[in-house]
């Protein structure tokens, strides 16, 4: 053996060299497939957290705090007496319906009546008058000057004719709109002075909504920007847009008022019911 091993000593020589190359091809291969599997690893953890976000950039909108909101009509006003009277039929009590140019109040109206009566006289007269002194002009029997004096009460009587029209025309309070009456002052009989608050009335149809929005959410709010309103009185939600905002902001609230209307027919809505609007906006 020992003999063999002296004639062929290139055989250890041989097998040391593979050896060698057997463990240095190991290390070698070793990194590889360590860095492959953390690659694999990385992917791995990567690509869920990539889905992860690219789910949560869709939508990344917020409602914001709660506005407080009140319904409003679109049109109401307060009737008052334009004339001092007696008032002597009065269509009006709370919650009652009325078209447009109905009566709602009509006053005494015998003293309107008597002036309109003197002013169609006295009218009469003066164009009487004037009509003499036109003949007598023609018969040189009169000058120019009093045809003019003439001409001048004959206008002043129609104007007269006018003035008591229009004051008989007082004596009735017609409906401005189609509504609903909110509100009545007075009593059938009364007696009332120029400027006294008859009846308050509101108009028929969709309502507005009314509230005072931080200022700071006007670079995303526009004309007809949507919002969620819900109503305290119903415990519903109603879809409503802006219709209006106010060109000016309120510096010490910080707040812009804006006006909107609800979508579609919502019967049970009435004006004076409050709620909670929100929008929803893009951080």
């Amino acid at each position: 053996m020992h003999r063999e091993m002296q004639c062929f000593p290139w055989r250890d020589t041989a097998l040391a060299i593979m050896v060698a190359g057997t463990c240095a091809l190991s290390h070698a291969r070793a990194p590889s497939s360590a860095a492959g599997s953390g690659e694999s690893l990385q992917l791995k953890m990567t690509m869920p957290q990539t889905a992860f976000s690219s789910s949560a950039n869709t939508d990344r909108s917020v409602d914001t705090a709660p506005i407080r909101v009140v319904l409003s009509p679109q049109l109401e006003t307060t009737l008052v007496a334009q004339i001092v009277g007696r008032i002597t039929t009065l269509n009006a009590s709370i919650g009652a319906r009325v078209v447009k140019g109905r009566t709602i109040v009509a006053f005494d109206c015998g003293e309107a009546n008597a002036r309109l009566q003197i002013a169609q006289a006295e009218h009469a007269g003066a164009k009487e008058t004037l009509d003499v002194k036109n003949r007598l002009l023609q018969l040189e029997a009169a000058g120019e000057s009093e045809v003019t004096l003439a001409a001048a009460a004959a206008s002043r009587a129609s104007a007269s004719i006018a003035l008591a029209r229009a004051q008989l025309r007082q004596c009735n309070v017609p409906a401005p709109f189609s509504g609903q009456i909110v509100r009545v002052h007075v009593k059938p009989h009364q007696g009332v002075n120029i400027g006294m608050p008859l009846v308050e009335m509101i108009s028929d149809g969709p309502l507005k909504v009314r509230l005072n929005a931080p200022s700071r959410l006007l670079s995303t709010l526009r004309v007809g920007t949507p919002f969620q309103v819900a109503i305290d009185e119903t415990g519903k939600s109603y879809a409503a847009k802006v219709t209006a905002i106010n060109a000016r902001v309120d510096a010490v609230a910080q707040t812009v008022e804006l006006e909107g209307n609800i979508d579609g027919k919502h019967p049970e809505l009435l004006a004076g019911m409050t709620g909670a609007a929100r929008f929803r906006i893009t951080p």
